[in-house]
C-alpha cells in the first residue's frame, strides 16, 4: 500500500539536516538562507547627518551663514556659536552643530539666518538606527533583496549562508523526446520545467536535466556519475519491464525512506538515500503524477537541505465532487476552492489553470477544509 501521504511529506521534510554554511558575498546570497546572523559592521547612520534641507546652526541666533554642505561631501570646519551652514538632507553636519533649521522655518537677511529653534533638532546621529555589532537580520531568514540592502547599509560585505543543495534530473523513457514535435508513440519531456521550478522555489540549485533511454546500464552509470545532493528520476519507478530503478538501487544498497505513497495519482513515487548520502527521488512517469510526487517528496527535502524546512501546509475549504481513494488521499487541482474537474495521472491542463492542488483524505466531504500544495 505504501506510506500514508502526510507521513511521506514529513519523512521527506525530516530526512536531512541543512547543508553546512559558508561565507559568500552578500550580493551573491539572494534566495539563500542565513546560517548565521548578519551583524552591523558600521553604525546606521554611519555619521551625524541632516534630516532636513535647511541650515545647521550652533548657539543662539541669528546665525551667520559660513558656507554650504551637500550630501557626499565633507562637513567642513566645526561651527562656533552664532554660525550656520546651508545643508542638504543626508549631508554630514559639522562638529558642534546643535540643530538643522528647515528652510520653511527660516528667513535669511543679509547673510544671516533668523528662526525660532523648535523642539526637534532634525539631526540623525550616528548609530541612531543601529549600533555597530547589533544584529541586522537573524539566522534562518531567507536572503531577500531587502535583506541584501539592509546588510549593505550596515557595512556587511559577506554573509554566512547554507549552501543550496544541488539537484539533477534524469528523464527516462524510450518514448521521451526533449525537443521538436513528437512522432508516433513519442511524448515531449514535461518534467524538466516543473522539477527545476520546484527546486528553485525550495532554495535548491537545479544543475541539469538529462534524457536516458530505458537502459539499466545507462541509468546505473548516470546515478553513479551524478554529484548532485538530490538525484530526481522520472519514470522507471514502477514494476514494468522498463522500470529498472528499484533493482539498481537495491544493488547499490540504497535505503528506502519512502517506497510508494497512498495517494492518487502518484502512488509509485519514492525517496531513497544512497550509502554516500545522496538522495534519490523517484517520480512516476505520468506527468501529473510526477508533479504530485515533486511537491510531496522533492520540495520538502530540498527546502530542509537549503535551511528552510517548510511549516504546516495551508488549508482551505474545497468544494466539488471527485472519487476519493479508500485508505489514502486524492490530490486534485482546485480553482477558487473548487475542484477543477475530472482528470487523470497524465494531463497537466487542469493543473495549469488551477490555483493549487488540494489533498483530499478519504474522509473528506464537499465543503470541508483540505491541505493545499502550491503549484510551481
Amino acid at each position: 500500500m505504501g506510506t500514508p501521504w502526510d507521513q511521506a511529506y514529513v519523512i521527506a521534510r525530516d530526512a536531512a539536516d541543512p547543508l553546512p554554511g559558508r561565507t559568500v558575498p552578500v550580493e551573491e546570497a539572494l534566495g539563500q538562507v542565513l546560517a548565521g546572523p548578519v551583524r552591523c559592521v558600521r553604525p546606521v547612520p554611519a555619521f551625524d547627518n541632516a534630516a532636513m534641507d535647511g541650515y545647521a546652526v550652533a548657539g543662539d541666533g541669528p546665525w551667520t551663514v559660513r558656507g554650504r554642505v551637500l550630501a557626499g561631501h565633507a562637513a567642513g570646519v566645526p561651527l562656533s556659536p552664532g554660525d550656520a551652514v546651508e545643508i542638504a538632507t543626508g549631508a554630514p553636519v559639522p562638529d558642534e552643530a546643535e540643530a538643522v533649521l528647515p528652510y520653511e522655518e527660516c528667513t535669511v537677511t543679509a547673510g544671516a539666518v533668523h528662526a525660532a529653534r523648535g523642539q526637534r533638532a532634525h539631526i540623525r546621529r550616528a548609530g541612531d538606527a543601529l549600533a555597530a555589532g547589533a544584529v541586522v537580520v537573524p539566522a534562518g531568514r531567507v536572503v531577500t533583496a531587502t535583506v541584501v540592502a539592509a546588510a549593505v547599509q550596515a557595512g556587511a560585505q559577506t554573509v554566512f549562508t547554507h549552501r543550496p543543495p544541488t539537484v539533477s534530473l534524469l528523464v527516462t523513457g524510450d518514448e521521451v523526446i526533449t525537443r521538436g514535435v513528437p512522432g508516433p508513440g513519442q511524448v515531449r519531456d514535461s518534467f524538466t520545467e516543473p522539477v527545476a521550478a520546484v527546486t528553485t522555489r525550495a532554495g535548491g540549485c537545479f544543475q541539469d536535466s538529462r534524457h536516458l533511454p530505458d537502459d539499466p546500464d545507462r541509468l546505473a552509470a548516470a546515478l553513479a556519475g551524478s554529484r548532485a545532493e538530490v538525484i530526481v528520476v522520472s519514470g522507471s519507478s514502477s514494476k514494468g519491464a522498463a522500470d529498472h530503478l528499484h533493482t539498481l538501487l537495491a544493488a547499490e544498497k540504497a535505503t528506502w525512506l519512502v517506497q510508494g505513497v497512498r495517494c492518487r495519482p502518484g502512488h509509485p513515487q519514492g525517496l531513497a538515500v544512497l550509502p554516500d548520502g545522496r538522495f534519490v527521488v523517484s517520480l512516476p512517469g505520468n506527468p501529473y503524477a510526477g508533479l504530485v510526487a515533486a511537491l510531496t517528496l522533492l520540495e520538502p527535502l530540498v527546502a530542509t537541505l537549503a535551511g528552510r524546512p517548510p511549516g504546516p501546509l495551508p488549508t482551505a475549504a474545497v468544494t466539488g465532487r471527485t472519487r476519493l481513494m479508500p485508505g489514502g488521499v486524492r490530490i486534485v487541482p482546485v480553482t477558487g476552492g473548487r475542484i477543477a474537474g475530472p482528470g487523470g495521472s497524465a494531463g497537466l491542463h487542469l493543473a495549469a489553470i488551477a490555483d493549487a492542488l488540494a489533498v483530499l483524505p478519504d474522509t473528506w466531504t464537499d465543503g470541508a477544509a483540505a491541505p493545499l500544495l502550491a503549484l510551481p
